[in-house]
């Protein structure tokens, strides 16, 4: 008996259901089903069926993460598409992060079954302006080929990924506060080096199927993104298969574009994105049997 999209949540995953078509939520790495609350509320405000599981590993503790693969990751996705699937004709996956990467091997394992997708803060080089380029050009190779990944991590130092001073002053105060349910509000800010290690390889994993991706595509970064420059946004257009490809392209905020001063902007424009998609298909469905 396969799982319910119910079933697969996790006690921080949530569902809404509006709508007849239905948007997969992916979370960041070593963030949480809440970093996409508000921005799914929106979505579902503009009559969307929106689900947003619980990572493999992610909001228990730094050891789970840390006994996971990234091909644990890409398969509690897999598992949640595949229950929604089971419910509902159209499905889209918008991943922010981590999880856009993540988006783009399911679109291009699953063709014509996925809708679209919308790539938000898509991470193939981190090379944002809040990464210090020694760190990443020399220091992290050391790590992350030798016997110190089983000792260090990475640790992610302020802004967080967000330019609102207001949402990031909530993030500080609960990293001070250091209560035990910090993973599950906001998620880990200090990351091992494995679960790094792990990342590259996923990274390495969607370089590869990235020509195989045909489903229509929404690219959505920051012209500010601390993280991860521009050069991520368009390395992607270039090398996708889609024929229908869109971008926004948006300023005044960083990486986290789900919790940051343009999220509800950037949802409207995704629920713009599958509306449209979701009636063309419904019509083309109808012509067919006319």
């Amino acid at each position: 008996m396969n799982p319910s999209i119910d079933e697969l949540l996790g006690p921080n995953g949530f569902i809404d259901r509006r709508g007849k078509t239905a948007v997969l939520l992916i979370h960041g790495l070593t963030g949480t089903p809440s970093e996409m609350k508000h921005f799914g509320r929106v979505l579902a405000r503009k009559g969307l069926t929106v689900a947003c599981p619980e990572m493999a590993g992610h909001c228990a503790s730094i050891e789970a993460l840390r006994a996971t693969t990234w091909k644990d990751w890409y398969n509690s996705m897999d598992a949640a598409f595949e229950a929604l699937k089971r419910e509902y004709d159209q499905v889209f996956v918008a991943g922010l992060s981590m999880g856009a990467l993540i988006a783009l091997l399911l679109a291009s394992e699953k063709k014509s079954r996925v809708s679209g997708i919308i790539l938000l803060s898509a991470t193939f080089f981190y090379d944002g302006w809040n990464v210090p380029r020694l760190r990443r050009k020399l220091l992290l190779p050391i790590v992350l080929y030798t016997p110190l990944k089983y000792f260090l991590s990475w640790e992610e130092t302020a802004p967080y990924g967000i330019k609102c001073e207001r949402t990031r002053a909530l993030v500080a105060a609960i990293l001070d506060n250091k209560d035990s349910k910090t993973a599950d509000k906001i998620g880990y800010f200090k990351t091992p080096a494995t679960v790094i290690l792990e990342s590259v390889r996923l990274i390495g994993a969607a370089r590869k199927c990235l020509n195989g991706v045909i489903s229509p595509t929404l690219i959505v970064h920051s012209t500010e993104d601390d993280m991860a420059s521009l050069k991520n946004a368009h390395f992607v257009e270039e090398r996708i298969s889609a024929k229908h490809i869109e971008t926004m392209f948006v300023d005044d905020t960083y990486h986290v574009l789900t919790l940051d001063k343009r999220k509800d902007d950037i949802a409207r424009r995704v629920a713009k994105f599958c509306e449209h998609l979701a009636t063309l298909d419904t019509n083309n469905t109808t012509a067919a049997h006319a």
